[in-house]
């Protein structure tokens, strides 16, 4: 990600532009700082599509519908020493 001064954005805007469309998102600085960023309107659209849910998710798992065995074993288990 390259930066950009804001005074050399503005004044190389279509620059600016081409290079967040060929290389990605250009960070644009005032006084050192970031301070935002350009994105092409690919990215854009990319960041803000709609993420699945966590219920979406697990039930396109393979496993989605196995049963699993649950119970506890009503052993006493091992012995530790302390």
């Amino acid at each position: 990600m390259e930066n950009w001064q804001i005074q050399k954005a503005k004044n190389q805007f279509s620059d600016l532009v081409r290079k967040a469309q060929e290389k990605g998102p250009q960070t644009i600085t005032r006084h050192g700082k970031a301070e935002a960023v350009l994105l092409s309107m690919k990215d854009y659209r990319n960041l803000m599509k709609k993420q699945e849910s966590l219920t979406e998710f697990f039930r396109r798992s393979p496993l989605y519908g196995a049963t699993l065995d649950l119970e506890r074993k009503k052993e006493a288990g091992r012995e530790v020493e302390l």
